[in-house]
């Protein structure tokens, strides 16, 4: 992947008529997945009072998570055997496919079957889109490309409940799902036009299913305690997910057939610290899901104004990406690096201190604030890890194995993180005000303890191409 001297780099290039129907579709996969999240939790209340079971309520979330994980570990091997295009309209179709049986759901049970089907095929598009990008772009377009697909999950925090929530209050929460399969049709339809057609073979590794069982269990673990009310039981859950992932890791270690690369095991490589760093900057994302709730509870905010307020830190992270990703000298991506975790971690621990009971409109004002600039942390440090990732081997197989983990560790980092996230706002319980601050505090303490894998992440030298047209900025 080379490109000449007198071509154009950049935003201009990426979004130019040679690349625009690529970046549209690798962008489009991810807000597709990011929209439905939060479309869903929009429509859901409204949906349950049609469909009944609202003992099921919180399943929805735990089964579309568990179907994303399982599916995100098999990214790299579906893009052997079908390439590019094949695998991505592969993956839009359980996607469209259970998006339509939530649509026409007539109980609560066949709705979760339904969200089960649509994770396996938004699992599949998140990872797709960070390995396919790797193939189907110039290296030097890695981290703008990134930036623009990672921002789609900032785009879904804003738009997901702004139409889900129109959706609602039109009582036509059905059509919701149904303009949602209309959207995945269209990418499939620019798809063959933007991805690279590429020829594979049949064969490729095996599935690793002792180490796809092990990280399920783990998944299924941690997602349950988050939706258990009881305390003790929730920690038990924490707990037997952290073994499997143990367990996941020490098997991953010495078998020839891994979901990640043999080089995340190796101590000369510092992939496992990227993706360490990655899963820390991931999982202080998950406050965003509670703050909505503090804002009405703490600040009397109305569901509308709660819902934007919890969208702030994806606000500063989505405009911060496009920014740090046209940062290019080694030092200065370094420095953005080890900033992220750093910023990320002071936003979230001012905001613990900044939560009031009767908080007035400066405080909320405020707590915006701080919460784009804990968003603004994320932004800084995530293209780079991430094209560090993708630039972590020469080898073809081992580099987009590399890339197509990134969307796993985060789906791991978000379950891992809701299900501490569920666990200190329990503690808080019945005080709204101690629960927010035990929450950001929690958060900010973890978010503080990835400054050390970001440092780690920037010490080793990444393997390069030699006629990466990067290599010597």
């Amino acid at each position: 992947m080379t490109t000449t001297a007198a071509s154009p780099t950049g935003w201009p290039e990426l979004l130019g008529p040679r690349y625009r129907s690529t970046s549209a579709v690798l962008a489009g996969g991810v807000a597709l997945h990011a929209v439905n999240i939060f479309l869903t939790t929009t429509l859901l209340p409204t949906a349950i009072g049609e469909l009944g079971h609202e003992s099921l309520y919180a399943w929805s979330a735990t089964v579309f998570m568990v179907a994303s994980v399982i599916s995100s570990m098999t990214v790299s091997r579906l893009l052997a055997r079908r390439g590019a295009l094949g695998a991505y309209l592969f993956a839009l179709a359980p996607f469209a496919a259970g998006t339509m049986i939530c649509a026409v759901s007539p109980v609560m049970e066949i709705l979760l079957v339904g969200r089960a089907i649509q994770g396996l095929g938004g699992g599949l598009l998140a990872g797709l889109s960070y390995a396919v990008l790797r193939e189907a772009l110039p290296e030097h377009l890695w981290a703008r490309a990134t930036a623009l697909v990672s921002a789609m999950w900032g785009v879904g925090t804003l738009a997901g409940p702004a139409i889900g929530g129109l959706f609602a209050q039109l009582g036509q929460w059905r059509l919701a799902f149904v303009a949602l399969a209309g959207v995945a049709a269209a990418i499939a339809v620019i798809a063959p036009r933007a991805l690279p057609r590429t020829e594979r073979g049949r064969g490729g590794e095996p599935v690793p299913v002792v180490s796809l069982a092990l990280l399920t269990l783990a998944t299924i673990a941690i997602s349950v305690a988050g939706i258990l009310g009881d305390r003790t039981r929730m920690l038990i859950m924490i707990a037997l997910g952290v073994v499997f992932v143990g367990l996941f890791v020490a098997w991953e270690r010495r078998s020839p057939n891994r979901v990640l690369p043999k080089s995340t095991y190796t101590t000369a490589s510092s992939l496992k610290w990227i993706y360490l760093a990655i899963a820390v900057l991931a999982s202080g994302t998950v406050s965003e899901a509670f703050t909505p709730l503090f804002g009405q509870r703490l600040a009397g905010l109305a569901p509308f104004a709660a819902g934007f307020l919890g969208a702030m830190m994806s606000v500063g992270w989505s405009v911060t990406m496009v920014f740090s990703s046209a940062v290019s000298r080694p030092r200065a991506q370094q420095a953005a690096t080890v900033a992220g975790p750093v910023v990320l971690a002071a936003g979230l621990l001012v905001t613990a201190g900044l939560w009031r009971d009767d908080a007035g409109p400066g405080t909320v004002i405020l707590c915006a604030g701080v919460l784009v600039a804990a968003g603004a942390g994320i932004g800084l440090a995530f293209p780079h890890l991430m094209v560090a990732a993708m630039r972590s081997s020469d080898d073809e197989q081992e580099g987009a194995k590399a890339a197509a983990g990134l969307n796993t560790v985060e789906l791991i980092a978000m379950a891992v993180g809701s299900a501490i996230a569920g666990v200190l706002v329990n503690l808080g319980a019945p005080s709204p005000l101690t629960s927010a601050r035990l929450l950001f505090l929690g958060l900010g303490v973890i978010a503080a303890v990835g400054v050390y894998p970001a440092c780690r992440a920037t010490r080793h030298p990444i393997a390069r191409s030699s006629d990466s047209p990067t290599a010597v900025e």
